[in-house]
């Protein structure tokens, strides 16, 4: 194996880790302290000390030969790659934004272009160690500890949280090679992501990714990835240009496209997708202005943050006369067969656009305990990230609530990492139910976790 080492050594981190959940009082609850988050739900306030996470951020080792690599749990995948891509090798998945976390993708959700092949993060994982809520560092794997394995993901650090987790990786070129196809109206687009994923070609071309954007009811684009090693030349989709609107063209051939590997991992981070423009850094005279190390998404969620702290978009909004509005920022996952129906029920009913498309096949074949997607089963992720006029007077979460009902009509599943308005009744059904209190009961039995209800919907 060859071995590269980030930071202190990993048995110093983990020791770190240890002491500082000793220092706790017994009983007491438990969080960690993290640098970054990707959530977008509220947390209530707490003076809960954070367990140290510093020498828990990066690279143990990489084995070329096997296609593995030992990641700490809080090392972000940005970090992973510099690491594995000189190898020639990257993760199954790699999620769209840098700062994402490998045990937060695990014990949340994350999905990208080729989990249409590769399923979500949590299936690659091979083994991991996890710190339990009663304190007890455990190695879990298919065949160790299995119920916490398969319970793991998308408990959202309700069960523990993991320090090291083993991977596969996969082989990419130097470049992915993209080709542009735009579709008229949505019941195409979602044929033609079905035919991709049952054939895994398009046009005789191999597809290696695959995602897709809508704009409007008739401008959407299937965006297909093969791994090339092309020597370019390759666009600059970060500084140059903004990479969504390089995607729209009236061709009635594909408009084909080249990047570097790299680029096309962080082709989404440059900006948030397309949330930059809510900041002005897709203005071309802004763009000239910004440096380029600053166009990435933990840029614009620091601002974010800033927002939130002083209420600066409803100051805005107030002051000219209108009411605050929603924050609608989800994923959902819909049924391929119920997709094109939930998009024009969307685009009818909710005034945001691009949508952003993502097709996903689990690897496993059966579900996972918390987040039962059935196997064989192709499912379409549609990501929404944006706001809405509030009606003055109306229901807390209006537009969230109606999104949240017409995809369990839908039999599909919404990610947990933003806000969610569901009844525990209902929580439950969808997540998991009896088998998450097995699950809290013997591996947090003093509950000084939270509950992932308690988190994922009171803001716990």
């Amino acid at each position: 194996m060859t071995a590269t080492v980030v930071g202190t050594s990993h048995d110093s981190g983990v020791e770190r880790l240890l002491r500082s959940h000793r220092a706790i009082p017994s009983g007491s609850p438990v969080r960690l302290a993290k640098r970054t988050s990707n959530l977008f739900r509220g947390r209530t306030s707490t003076s809960v000390p954070g367990l140290d996470t510093t020498g828990l951020t990066g690279v143990v080792a990489v084995d070329p030969d096997a296609r593995t690599a030992d990641v700490q749990g809080m090392c972000t995948y940005e970090d992973l790659v510099d690491v594995t891509l000189p190898h020639g090798l990257t993760p199954l998945v790699v999620p769209q934004l840098r700062t994402i976390t490998l045990g937060g993708a695990v014990t949340g959700l994350g999905i990208e272009s080729a989990s249409w092949r590769n399923g979500l993060p949590h299936e690659s994982v091979l083994e991991m160690d996890v710190l339990t809520g009663s304190g007890e560092l455990v190695t879990v794997a298919p065949d160790r500890h299995p119920d916490l394995f398969r319970g793991f993901p998308n408990s959202y650090g309700t069960l523990g949280y993991a320090t090291r987790l083993r991977i596969e990786l996969e082989p990419v070129g130097r470049t992915v090679s993209l080709r542009h196809v735009r579709l008229h109206d949505v019941d195409t687009l979602v044929a033609a992501l079905g035919t991709v994923v049952a054939e895994g070609e398009w046009d005789g071309a191999e597809v290696d990714y695959v995602d897709g954007v809508v704009f409007s009811a008739t401008e959407s684009y299937l965006v297909l990835g093969t791994r090339t090693d092309d020597p370019g030349p390759t666009s600059d989709r970060t500084k140059a240009s903004v990479y969504y609107r390089s995607l729209q063209h009236d061709d009635p051939e594909p408009r084909r496209d080249l990047l570097t590997t790299h680029d096309y991992l962080w082709r989404w981070d440059t900006d948030w997708f397309w949330c930059s423009r809510a900041f002005g850094a897709q203005h071309p005279a802004v763009r000239r202005l910004w440096p380029r190390r600053l166009l990435r998404s933990s840029v614009y969620w620091r601002l974010i943050a800033l927002d939130r702290r002083f209420d600066v978009a409803d100051r805005l909004e107030a002051r000219h006369g209108r009411p605050p509005r929603e924050r609608v920022v989800q994923d959902v996952e819909i049924p391929l067969a119920a997709t094109a129906g939930f998009l024009r029920w969307f685009l009818r009913e909710v005034p945001i656009e691009p949508i952003w498309l993502c097709p996903l096949r689990l690897r496993s074949d059966r579900p996972w305990t918390l987040y039962p997607l059935r196997p064989d089963e192709t499912y379409v992720n549609i990501g929404f990230w944006s706001s809405v006029p509030t009606t003055p007077g109306g229901v807390p979460g209006a537009t969230n609530r109606r999104i949240e009902a017409e995809v369990s009509a839908l039999g599909g599943h919404k990610s947990l990492y933003s806000e969610s308005f569901y009844d525990p009744d209902e929580f439950a059904r969808l997540y998991g139910g009896d088998a998450y209190r097995v699950l809290k009961e013997r591996w947090d039995p003093g509950s000084r976790l939270p509950d992932l209800y308690a988190k994922a919907v009171r803001g716990a």
